[in-house]
């Protein structure tokens, strides 16, 4: 019912709001030596010889900063007891994924540009609250880069929606965005240092069956009558605006059906290489410049202003092309503002999970379980899912998911 989903919601949203405030807290005492057990560096005494060929202090090593400039002195750095916050993270953002939209499934967003402009706003608030908690932390014009890819991607999803459908645009995107977010940071893309599983193969086997887990969602059918009619009028219902202005046919009504599948699909692409490298930009800071905080939280301001800059920046250009008549429904305000903030704390997590469990780690993992989430929203309160193929596929594809994931955390270690 709606009063059980919203009080799962709620609960969810506490725990999780405690959960981002203590690693918030957490992260603004740096570890110590003594906290730390040294890798393939082992001890060291008086100085440090770093990758480029500098020399730092040994009490510079594993200190939380780049001292030595290609962040040579921060690796092989394991914090002995630091490993569950990344894998509670990654559940916290994995629940949060695969929920923000309830909030607003039963709204009509427009052709969502309105819809998308109050979702950023929304988690544009979430990292200023990180950022007042984490103190004065200067503002990275490089990490807001990160943020600006995103928000790019994000703009593809409504012509990717019109042109091949939500399905299948979910299906490209996703599997693009865990491939190149796994792949850049597994192999240095971008100029972030790779990084390296004790063993390769199992990561490399857990990705591809991550991957094919995509595959399996995407048989699983929803029991709603009138699906794809649903998706136009809640996703991108163009025909009135609340000044009744109608369409008169946009662009992709006038392409073929296979100029529309081939736009959408590369779109999709695009969409999802956008969102697979929104956290390289940080990375890179951390990575190559000297003396940059290793606490992933400190660019998480930065990230989102750089998601709510580009979305301010695009509305404005929209409305401009509406002639100030932009498609506005006032009341999906507070929904669109809850999900952005449900967003915005999964983004949150995402970014401390890059931390605690590497890059390489922790995207197969956040990549492919908000579809498990969805799926079970749909499964167990909507009663959107049933028959014995639906959940043939369904199941199937939870099997892949958890399967790939064991293999990826195995190869951690």
């Amino acid at each position: 019912t709606m009063s059980s989903e919203r009080f799962v919601l709620t609960v969810v949203f506490v725990v999780s709001v405690f959960f981002v405030a203590f690693a918030t807290a957490e992260g603004q005492t740096q570890p110590t030596r003594t906290d730390l057990t040294f890798g393939d560096n082992g001890n060291c005494s008086g100085m440090f010889q770093c990758d480029n060929g500098n020399n730092i202090s040994c009490t510079e090593r594993c200190n939380g900063v780049n001292d030595c400039g290609d962040n040579s002195d921060e690796r092989n750095c394991t914090a002995t007891s630091n490993d569950w916050k990344g894998f509670v993270a990654a559940a916290v953002a994995s629940v949060f994924f695969g929920s923000n939209f309830i909030p607003v499934k039963q709204f009509d967003t427009g052709d969502g540009m309105f819809f998308q402009w109050v979702l950023c706003a929304s988690i544009w608030c979430v990292g200023l609250i990180v950022n007042i908690t984490q103190g004065k932390v200067e503002f990275q014009p490089i990490a807001a880069l990160g943020g600006m890819t995103w928000a790019i991607g994000n703009m593809a999803v409504v012509p990717v929606i019109s042109t091949i459908g939500l399905a299948q645009g979910m299906l490209i995107w996703g599997t693009t965005n865990m491939i190149i977010g796994w792949a850049s940071a597994r192999f240095g893309w971008f100029g972030i240092y790779p990084e390296k599983p004790n063993d390769p193969t199992l990561q490399y086997i857990g990705v591809a069956f991550a991957a094919v887990s995509v595959l399996g969602f995407a048989f699983v059918k929803p029991n709603v009558s009138k699906v794809e009619d649903d998706e136009k009028e809640y996703l991108i219902n163009e025909e009135t605006s609340l000044i009744g202005e109608e369409r008169k046919g946009s662009f992709f009504d006038r392409l073929s059906s296979t100029n529309k599948r081939i736009f959408g699909v590369a779109l999709s692409v695009v969409s999802g290489v956008c969102y697979g490298v929104n956290f390289d930009p940080p990375q890179v800071i951390m990575d190559t410049q000297k003396g940059a905080s290793q606490d992933a939280l400190d660019y998480v301001f930065s990230h989102f202003s750089g998601i709510f800059i580009t979305s301010t920046f695009v509305f404005m250009v929209y409305s401009a092309f509406k002639r100030n008549r932009p498609v506005v429904y006032s009341n999906i305000i507070l929904p669109a503002f809850v999900s952005g903030a449900m967003w915005g704390i999964a983004q949150t997590c995402w970014f401390i999970a890059n931390e605690h469990l590497s890059q390489a780690i922790a995207f197969p993992i956040i990549s492919t379980c908000p579809g498990v989430v969805a799926s079970l929203w749909g499964l167990i309160v909507f009663r959107e899912i049933s028959g014995g193929k639906n959940l043939f596929f369904l199941f199937l594809a939870f099997a892949l998911t958890f399967t790939g994931i064991a293999l990826v955390v195995v190869s951690k270690n």
